[in-house]
């Protein structure tokens, strides 16, 4: 059966808690197929204030095609997101160092098949997500990674078009709202799901350089991690995502530095729409298109789109 096409194949997912290393406790799903080709463990890690339930229809996807797949929240969010925020102390770092680690040891430790266990650890990054994986140890152990829109919004790689909107937006109204409530109320005014204030500040206060919020000795550490990930990166960036430009994703790979790192740029045309944007590509619209095309470099580790392939340009980081 050719898994690329597979239109009889079902799937379930089984609900999932997930222990951090300083005893929080994070709550996910695991998608596995009744057809296990075996092809790949996948963990999922979403945006910034985006609950794990927008990826469960391409987790669901995947799983039908041979992947065994782990959506989760981080802490602070959607179903991980404890009584109330405020005085949490949750911070965005943690949600690499910590939660992805969980996820990481997690499918690493799976009471799946055997032969699932010997399949590659694949991770699919969306925004902040696609970011993240360096910050873990267990980074290394990362097999291939797919990333969407990685960046980790600093404000002067933004679209210049938007840049000032969007400034407004994340980097003065976030903090005051934030300084207000002791938390980001996002979805009372209908952004995103609500953030722990200590996200919510590292997003407002990123600079160029993400490590410049941690202190000198961490940032040796955080530093080392990203450079032990080997895992082969496939950044795909989409030429109407004001967050994700090219520039914010090279600025994000410029940490890989062993990595092979790709960075493809793939227009709303290509897929026949007027406009796609930074969180498209989840909606299962794309999947009989975007979504296949990523079974190439999950299953394969082949570049769907070689004539969409920019250069890192490294002299620019």
């Amino acid at each position: 059966m050719d898994s690329r096409t597979c239109t009889s194949c079902t799937s379930f997912s089984t609900p999932v808690t997930l222990s951090a290393g300083d005893g929080v406790q994070l709550l996910g799903d695991l998608w596995e197929g009744s057809n296990s080709f075996g092809h790949g463990r996948v963990i999922i890690n979403p945006a910034t204030g985006v609950a794990a339930r927008y990826y469960h229809r391409y987790a669901r996807f995947l799983a039908e095609r041979g992947f065994s797949v782990l959506t989760y929240d981080y802490r602070g969010i959607g179903r991980s997101r404890p009584e109330t925020l405020r005085g949490c102390g949750f911070r965005w770092r943690d949600w690499g160092e910590l939660d992805f680690e969980a996820a990481v040891r997690f499918m690493q430790n799976s009471n799946s098949s055997s032969r699932s266990r010997r399949s590659p650890l694949l991770v699919i990054g969306h925004s902040i997500g696609g970011f993240l994986p360096g910050l873990a140890e267990a980074g290394k152990d990362v097999d291939r990674i797919l990333t969407v829109g990685a960046q980790y919004a600093w404000w002067g790689d933004y679209a210049r078009e938007r840049r000032l909107g969007l400034f407004l937006k994340w980097h003065l109204a976030m903090p005051m709202l934030t300084f207000l409530c002791g938390y980001f109320p996002g979805k009372r005014i209908g952004r995103l799901e609500d953030l722990p204030a200590g996200v919510a500040h590292e997003w407002a206060f990123r600079g160029p350089r993400f490590e410049s919020s941690y202190s000198i000795e961490a940032r040796r550490t955080v530093l080392a991690r990203m450079q032990a990930v080997m895992a082969p990166i496939l950044a795909i960036t989409v030429s109407d995502d004001e967050l994700g430009t090219v520039t914010a994703v090279r600025r994000g790979l410029g940490y890989y530095t062993t990595a092979d790192r790709i960075i493809v740029s793939l227009r709303p045309e290509d897929y026949g729409r007027a406009k796609i944007g930074h969180f498209d590509l989840f909606h299962d619209s794309h999947a009989t298109g975007f979504w296949l095309d990523t079974l190439l470099w999950l299953r394969d580790g082949q570049n769907p789109w070689p004539d969409r392939t920019m250069s890192l340009n490294p002299k620019s980081l």
